[in-house]
């Protein structure tokens, strides 16, 4: 059984207490649903996975939000106002702990002092860690008066802004520090107690060294970059990043002629796992450059100073013999467009100081080049860009066949229709594809002497690796259904066919006559007719991502914070396309302006909505597709061609109909031979699909009732169930909708 997850909107501690401390604050009913008691350890993921100490918060606050300080933030990778999954973390006691710290740090503070200071949280290799001992809940063990003084004695006064990185902790994973555990600085000081502990260990075990671990500046990467000829989908920008390179280290003197300098500074952009570390990695190696690679998170979480050193000692590096590059990834985290911090500016003035520097180019890369600081663009900075675009299906196809070309595999392999059933997927989502069809392999061939890949091999590994575009967003579980499973409704299949499968699965055909395809549909019908299962249908059979946002669910109190949702779901949608934005009870989240008493909350959704399905940027492989039962609640500028265009009633059963969905829904429930479904279904006069289902269900349990050991259900178990189950389709509502609908068409 998986263990619970829930995904909260993380927002920045307001308690100065919890600051650099390892501590989550989650709402009393989160850590309800979650199991969990006070203190202990979640595992969190964003950009980044981490863990942290969970804390009970204010019991009469939002339980949709999570509360972290700004050193957790970085550790995720996240900004505040990001989505993050928090689910219970297994946590082990470690045997051993490496840090990395500053210079004055690791000379001053003993092994033992650390191992103090770090007692009672929660580490994970490769997150920084505050020197402030976890004083609000010690652990059993910990002393935190006198680490306190122990720490101010060896660093001074600035030992509670001191930051560490955990290089490597044994055994992998979240663990927590007990009195046993062997803390060792990166050079390996370590107390004279812990040495006697480690000795007699490895008296009985083979000798192993810990390798060096340089979190921030990783020169000269190990495993050979690829050739640029497998740069699927992005041949033609690592082309021009080759043409770039060339000129500038090797024909300065025609660039000088032609009144430009010989400086080369470019901001490489695409989704998460594109490859953009890896095109810039190609052709570091094609143009026989050294590269030297600085993250930008593992610095970020730093004190100002530190920054600074950090980022000129890996451009001193990159400038010390010949011709480099330096590669700075997710700088968008060093550089935020929003509340850049103060250290900001002397970031970007190292940058330009390294731009000048003969034979040394500076490439950084982000996901997200709109939360990059405009001054990064500036004509001295960073002043040429390059997007690694979207794989399509023909691209896929051609990744799975460079991925898998050294894989053995059965003959039956379609990799294209395994790429077709993998939109929105990157590199390293067909990465992860390809590693989870290995070990499904392995276990069905644990006794084969050549095993190999099967075409069922991945397409079962489909069900457990989704795109990271989609790995904290709602999605629609489909359960298999297709739109030949819904009964009926041949026009409504034939429209919603026409305009959300069309667009996305034939564009060239909407090209060749020069249309541009309906950008979003709108589905209105009676409460219970079936709107959502007709989406769940859509949705399996199209082979597309689908985005589920629930009525209000965007809404925030906050100023910004609603139209910031929604510009960051259309964005996902687009990283995951082609894909589906489905808005189910949008008369709630788009509602008539100038009628609601919300200070204008809706009124900026509505206009935030509208600039996306029609603004200057036009989306591509991405429809919309709302839902509602009060179809003249919603916003006409909604409705109107180019936005929610295409109106689709769903009206509600008829006698075939019902008889369907009678059928469909009792096809496990085994039937007296005197029960004709379709006698039922023409009595069910004002029954929705819905009553239906629930007809069938307390048909079912009255016959429980009656006898736990019933084999069937009966027509009197039907006739019983009538009674309890009653319409639920309002007869004026209906006439309005059906109204509605007339003067529409």
């Amino acid at each position: 059984m998986s263990a619970p997850q829930i995904t909260l909107t993380i927002r920045h501690t307001p308690s100065a207490l919890d600051t650099r401390r390892g501590i989550v604050r989650l709402h009393p009913e989160v850590l309800d649903a979650l199991g969990l008691r006070a203190w202990d350890a979640v595992h969190l993921t964003g950009a980044r996975v981490s863990a942290a100490l969970a804390a009970p918060g204010d019991a009469s606050g939002t339980p949709g939000f999570v509360f972290a300080d700004d050193v957790t933030l970085s550790n995720l990778g996240v900004t505040e106002g990001s989505e993050v999954v928090v689910a219970p973390a297994d946590v082990t006691q470690a045997r051993s702990v490496t840090v990395a710290g500053s210079r004055l740090a690791s000379a001053s503070v003993s092994p033992n002092t650390l191992r103090l200071a770090l007692t009672g949280k929660v580490l994970t290799v490769g997150d920084a860690v505050s020197l402030l001992p976890q004083d609000l809940a010690p652990a059993p063990g910990s002393d935190v008066t006198t680490v306190r003084g122990q720490l101010s004695r060896a660093i001074g006064a600035g030992w509670t802004t001191e930051l560490l990185t955990v290089t490597a902790t044994e055994p992998g994973g979240p663990v927590v520090i007990c009195p046993s555990t062997v803390v060792s600085w990166r050079d390996g000081a370590q107390s004279s107690a812990e040495s006697s502990v480690q000795s007699s260990a490895r008296s009985s075990a083979p000798a192993t060294v810990a390798p060096r671990v340089e979190p921030e500046v990783i020169a000269e990467p190990e495993e050979p970059a690829p050739p640029v000829s497998d740069l699927c989908g992005a041949q033609d920008q690592a082309r021009t990043l080759a043409e770039w390179v060339d000129l500038t280290f090797r024909r300065p003197d025609l660039l000088a002629r032609l009144g430009t300098s010989a400086r080369l500074g470019v901001l490489l952009s695409g989704a998460e796992g594109v490859g953009k570390t890896t095109l810039v990695r190609s052709v570091a190696a094609a143009e026989d450059l050294r590269l030297v690679t600085l993250a930008a998170p593992s610095i970020a979480v730093l004190e100002p100073n530190a920054i600074a050193t950090r980022l000129r000692e890996a451009i001193d590096q990159a400038a010390a013999g010949g011709p480099a590059v330096l590669l700075i990834t997710d700088i968008d985290t060093l550089l935020p467009a929003t509340q850049p911090p103060p250290v900001a500016t002397v970031v970007l003035d190292e940058l330009r100081g390294a731009l000048t520097r003969p034979d040394l180019a500076v490439v950084a890369t982000t996901a997200r080049p709109e939360a990059c600081d405009p001054r990064l663009r500036a004509a001295d900075l960073l002043d040429r860009e390059l997007a690694i675009p979207q794989p399509d299906a023909r691209i896929r196809t051609e990744l799975l066949r460079v991925l898998l070309r050294d894989v053995p595999l059965e003959s039956t392999v379609d990799l294209g229709g395994i790429a077709d059933r993998t939109p929105g997927f990157v590199t390293a989502d067909l990465l992860a594809l390809r590693r989870d069809a290995a070990v499904r392999a392995a276990l069905r061939q644990r006794d084969v002497e050549e095993p190999r890949i099967s075409q069922q091999d991945l397409l079962d590994a489909l069900q457990s690796v989704r795109p990271i575009s989609m790995s904290t967003s709602d999605s629609l579980a489909t359960g298999g259904l297709t739109l030949d499973d819904v009964g009926d409704m041949t026009d409504v299949k034939q429209s919603l066919t026409e305009a959300v499968l069309w667009p996305l699965r034939y564009p060239d055909s909407f090209a060749r006559l020069g249309i541009a395809p309906p950008r979003g549909v709108l589905l209105y019908g009676p409460p219970g007719g079936g709107k959502t299962f007709l989406v769940r249908a859509l949705a399996g059979s199209g082979a597309l991502n689908v985005f589920v946002v629930k009525g209000a669910e965007l809404l925030d109190k906050w100023v910004g914070e609603s139209e910031r949702a929604v510009r960051e779901l259309f964005r996902k949608a687009a990283d995951a396309s082609p894909s589906l934005v489905f808005l189910d009870e949008i008369d709630a989240l788009a509602p008539r302006r100038g009628q609601s008493g919300d200070s204008g909350v809706s009124d900026r959704v509505v206009a935030a909505l509208l600039t996306e399905l029609d603004g200057v940027e036009p989306m591509r492989d991405v429809v919309v597709l709302g839902a509602t039962n009060r179809p003249e609640l919603v916003d006409p500028a909604l409705l109107r061609p180019g936005r929610l265009e295409r109106l689709v009633y769903v009206p509600p059963p008829d006698a075939q109909a019902r008889a369907d969905i009678l059928r469909a829904t009792a096809r496990h429930t085994p039937l007296a031979s005197d029960v004709d479904l379709d006698e039922v279904a023409a009595s069910l006069d004002g029954y929705s699909a819905a009553d239906c289902a629930a007809l069938i269900r307390e048909a079912a349990l009255t016959a429980m009732r009656e006898s736990l050991e019933a084999a069937e259900v009966t027509a009197a178990h039907l006739e019983t169930a009538r009674k309890a189950v009653r319409p639920s389709l309002d007869p004026a509502q209906l006439a309005a909708l059906e109204s509605y609908a007339k003067n529409r068409a």
